[in-house]
């Protein structure tokens, strides 16, 4: 039997391409850097032609480097950020890509609650409406670009881009369209009261068949075997919501088991075996992805994009990283080498604005002449994990217990700032082995579609390998509760002037 396994992460930053083995080893990686278009205050979008590029040009890579005999890759499975919009007019022509940071729909989202949708909504798919929310971005699109609306044929999610453009087929899966706010839940339908509660009832024709993760959803076109070196027939499986597939790529696949990925999205989950809508504690989002498994979860886009940030405005162009120091080696060294205590200035992660409050920005407060470049990236380390410490209170809140955590993600390569997360949410943490767990996630959804292994938890049994563990240190944990807190309030205190600033910049 082929022994090989390609996962593809088509994330918000980076679109990578891995190859592994059936226990979960890393035969060979490619990435390329996915760039982000800012037309406006606000859009932020891709080219999806340049994307489809991008996606040829990293499986060469992949194939290239690995040396194997492309036969033996037995499947292929994709990963991609939730939400956003990317919509295909006649013949699979590029028409629009939305990203998930994409804050476009502001006005349309008051004017969604104020209507009353998100309390129709909301017993139907567990979200209400939100900015990059799939169904809110179309509805935008119908009001706002009509033309480009009326060509759309297919409205795609980012990973099903990548599966339309290996294999011509226009299919999205549960994980993602019920992680979008698409779908019924539990039932993981489509529904007509939901698309008409959102204005868009003539969408429906316009929307892809829908699958499970690990079906098998088309074949590597021939077009694609050329351009590749991929054998033409190779089978794709419909793939992940790119959360899910971080949680099972590090190990989270049973009932009770956490998962925080510090990446682009602060994303925060667990996996349940039932959904609760009823529940007065309402969550960010939920998405079904196998019978009887579904991820509660809590979400925004305030992570580790804070982060990014940084590096590419101030750190890149550092004479330490000139001299071959990686600026996030460089972050890391600062925050090493800054003091740790009660005085430090705090940050606001909302560069992409804040859960359930789009005006938000993102701002450093406390900030004294004494504090240095390393007191600043320790200030966004510390608010990146106060903001996940939020969502992961917001999952407590609804009855869920965990006692640990698994980590993954870009924060979790980091040498510093796991034990900070741990010290944070008072938790012992776990870092996976691999660290590309989205790509790993994705090929497990082909193992298991070419049953390899007979579902997902036997697949992470097989494939997952843990690294580093971590336990909160008890003086730091106590300095971090009175921090939190007044962070907690100081965001509190900032509501009004966000809104007012947003107001007076629009």
């Amino acid at each position: 039997m082929a022994r090989y396994f390609l996962g593809i992460d088509a994330g918000n930053t980076v679109v990578k391409t891995v190859l592994f083995d059936a226990s979960g080893g890393e035969i060979a990686h490619a990435s390329r850097e996915a760039v982000s278009h800012c037309p406006c205050p606000g859009f932020v979008e891709r080219d999806i032609d340049q994307m489809r590029d991008d996606l040829m040009a990293v499986v060469a890579e992949v194939v290239k480097k690995s040396g194997v005999d492309t036969a033996d890759i037995a499947a292929i499975g994709s990963a991609g950020h939730g939400n956003g919009l990317y919509l295909l007019g006649e013949d699979g022509a590029a028409l629009l890509g939305i990203q998930s940071l994409d804050t476009r729909a502001n006005a349309l989202v008051d004017q969604l609650h104020s209507d009353g949708v998100g309390d129709v909504v909301y017993p139907i798919s567990g979200q209400r409406p939100w900015v990059s929310q799939t169904p809110t971005l179309l509805a935008w699109i119908k009001r706002e670009r009509p033309d480009v609306y009326d060509a759309t044929r297919t409205v795609l999610l980012c990973k099903d881009l990548v599966t339309h453009a290996l294999t011509g087929e226009r299919v999205s899966d549960i994980s993602d369209m019920g992680g979008c706010g698409m779908l019924r839940m539990p039932e993981n339908t489509y529904d007509d009261a939901l698309l008409d509660a959102f204005g868009i009832a003539d969408a429906r024709d316009k929307l892809p068949r829908l699958a499970h993760p690990s079906d098998i959803v088309g074949h590597v076109t021939s077009d694609v075997a050329r351009k590749t070196g991929l054998c033409e027939g190779t089978p794709v499986v419909a793939g992940f919501f790119d959360v899910i597939a971080s949680a099972l790529g590090s190990g989270v696949a049973r009932p009770g088991q956490a998962s925080m990925i510090v990446g682009t999205w602060s994303i925060n989950q667990i996996v349940v075996e039932a959904l609760d809508f009823e529940n007065e504690n309402e969550i960010f989002m939920s998405s079904g992805y196998a019978d009887g498994r579904f991820m509660s979860i809590e979400s925004s886009a305030t992570s580790a994009v804070n982060l990014e940030w940084l590096v590419r405005e101030y750190l890149e162009h550092d004479g330490e990283v000139a001299n071959g120091k990686s600026p996030f080696e460089l972050a890391n060294q600062l925050v090493s080498d800054s003091a740790f205590g009660p005085d430090g200035p705090y940050y606001h992660p909302y560069l992409y604005g804040a859960p359930g409050n789009g005006a938000a920005r993102a701002g450093f407060f406390g900030v004294g002449g004494w504090h240095g470049r390393g007191d600043m990236v320790r200030a966004i380390y510390e608010g990146v994990t106060f903001a996940h410490l939020q969502h992961m209170n917001r999952l407590r809140a609804t009855g869920a217990t965990f006692d640990r955590i698994i980590l993954s993600g870009g924060g979790a390569r980091s040498a510093i700032w796991p034990q900070i997360i741990s010290d944070i949410l008072e938790l012992p943490l776990t870092v996976a082995k691999c660290q590309e767990t989205g790509a790993l996630g994705a090929a497990m959804a082909a193992a298991v579609g070419v049953e390899m292994y007979h579902d997902y938890e036997q697949a992470a049994d097989k494939m997952v390998q843990t690294d580093r563990h971590y336990s909160p240190n008890a003086l730091a944990s106590e300095i971090y509760r009175k921090r939190f807190a007044l962070w907690h309030d100081l965001e509190t205190a900032m509501a009004p002037f966000w809104t007012r600033f947003a107001a007076s910049s629009s």
